[in-house]
């Protein structure tokens, strides 16, 4: 038996030191246990039936759809319900790594330059008296010495890579990218976050009322974002008439996962402790379910549009809160129903809806045999939490989107699929995979309470066998790192789910500083 095998049949063999940071990470030895266990087997694959279309899993909008989507919106922000959820832990390397990378050359000195980081530096050069932060990265550099337009006309682009880059200077490559300015205004620069609470009064509440939104941000940037707070909120409300009310919640540490070496032993660093690794976005579920939310939207920190969109954008968050609300007023009812009664023409039409309204086509022989039987099936097929995603027409954007999958426990549904589920070894998974019409924005509204406001326990919807594992480093040595089941698929493989299309100008994300320059940022 090796060590590997005696310390899965045996949690005596940690040490003292050991326990003690699984007790500081409150995970136990048997979670420790399992999530090696993920690392010895193969990862599962999802099957893809086909790809979803209009009609065929994706619903488009009537004009007279959207009238009557309108008006139950209208419910919903009388009743107070809703709530904004954002995803804004992630720092700005992404947005900066070529930069990086093209400073890192220069520093290597003139050999050191290779023809892409000098196409990059005329790019920028030409574009950074043009990026929202130009003023601020000034105002820095001015402090230090530095006259930027002098550096710029002489060419001296080490110098300004290092005071928007390095923390000596804006330090961007490594803030929050929450905390970056997307955009310009005659009133100055606005972040990401702050165009988030503006943008949200748009839709979150009647007028005059209040706006409430949920940040899950890094803890060694909650302070940043509290005292962005601060300043912005008083713009907002002033300048909207709304009433802002934000929260903040850090990733927690018994969401963590344990990273293992090449041979699938825990990673140790020089010290001897274990690496545990923070898990993904997946992980966020548990923050949503703690957030305690009613019906919510989700949306990523970055795909955040300049105010002169924010109507466009906030029109199609009503239509998707409102179709929301029609089949949740739908679905609340059928359980009533179900609850008071059993017949089969009922149970047969909630089948019906099932497989009509919710993309739930469960095969006739898992419904069970006996009449009670096949109504507790239903009724627990119901009884979920539910999703409307928007989704735009796929023209290349790497990512995921919606797909029928057969599903174990509920026969063939519609899902959002991401690339590293999929055997794309596999030609007819491939050429599935390679047909889809559609592209998933991560633009979601949800349902998180059951019809008597009861909050859903939202880890009993996650797939546990979504999780992936990637191959990272830490120090030089390489490890492979287990992320959780992804928020927007694993995590939330077991609610019910539907798509609607929407245009792809609600679509503005923004991954490398470069985007800020598209006419959809421009201000």
């Amino acid at each position: 038996m090796s060590d590997y095998d005696d310390m899965m049949s045996d949690t005596t063999l940690w040490t003292a030191s050991d326990l003690e940071q699984m007790e500081q990470h409150e995970i136990s030895p048997q979670e420790i246990r399992r999530q090696l266990e993920i690392f010895r087997r193969p990862a599962p694959v999802t099957r893809l039936e086909r790809p979803c279309r209009l009609e065929d899993g994706i619903q488009q909008l009537s004009d007279e759809d959207q009238k009557e989507l309108l008006e139950e919106w209208r419910h919903l922000t009388a009743a107070g319900r809703m709530a904004k959820f954002v995803p804004a832990s992630g720092a700005a390397t992404r947005m900066f790594r070529d930069l990086k990378g093209a400073l890192q050359s220069l520093e290597e000195g003139p050999g050191g330059a290779r023809s892409a980081d000098s196409e990059l530096l005329r790019r920028l050069s030409s574009a950074l008296p043009h990026l929202p932060f130009w003023e601020r990265l000034r105002s820095v550099a001015g402090r230090a010495g530095k006259d930027l337009e002098s550096e710029l006309a002489r060419g001296n682009l080490r110098e300004i890579l290092i005071s928007l880059l390095e923390p000596s200077g804006l330090g961007l490559a490594t803030r929050p990218k929450g905390l970056i300015e997307f955009h310009v205004y005659e009133s100055g620069a606005r972040s990401a976050f702050e165009e988030q609470l503006v943008e949200g009064t748009a839709y979150l509440a009647a007028k005059g009322g209040t706006c409430r939104y949920h940040f899950t941000v890094s803890a060694d940037h909650l302070g940043d974002f509290e005292k962005s707070l601060t300043a912005a909120a008083p713009r907002v409300e002033g300048a909207t008439g709304m009433k802002l009310e934000v929260t903040f919640s850090t990733q927690s540490p018994s969401t963590d996962t344990v990273a293992v070496d090449l041979e699938n032993r825990p990673f140790r660093l020089e010290t001897g402790d274990i690496l545990f690794r923070p898990a993904g976005h997946g992980a966020l579920i548990e923050n949503l379910h703690r957030f305690g939310g009613d019906v919510v939207f989700i949306r990523n920190i970055d795909n955040i549009a300049p105010q002169r969109q924010h109507q466009d954008s906030g029109r199609w968050k009503r239509l998707l809160a409102g179709r929301l609300g029609q089949l949740q007023g739908r679905v609340f009812g059928l359980i009533g129903r179900l609850d008071s009664a059993c017949t089969e023409q009922l149970v047969d039409e909630a089948v019906d809806f099932l497989r009509q309204e919710l993309n739930v086509q469960i095969p006739e022989d898992d419904l069970g045999s006996g009449l009670l039987m096949r109504r507790e099936r239903v009724r627990d097929l119901l009884d979920r939490p539910l999703r409307v995603c928007g989704v735009v027409r796929n023209e290349g954007q790497p990512g995921g989107g919606p797909f029928w999958v057969i599903d174990a426990q509920r026969g063939l549904s519609s899902q959002i699929v991401e690339a590293a589920q999929v055997d794309h070894a596999d030609p007819t998974q491939e050429e599935i995979w390679g047909a889809a019409t559609h592209f998933n924005p991560a633009d979601l509204v949800c349902g998180l309470r059951d019809r008597n406001g009861e909050l859903y326990d939202l880890s009993r919807f996650v797939d546990p066998d979504m999780s992936f594992i990637s191959e990272k480093s830490h120090e030089g040595r390489p490890l492979r790192a287990l992320e959780r089941p992804g928020l927007w698929n694993g995590a939330m493989a077991l609610w019910n789910t539907v798509f609607v299309e929407v245009p792809l100008s609600t679509f503005t994300p923004v991954k490398t500083v470069f985007d800020l320059l598209k006419p959809e940022h421009r201000s």
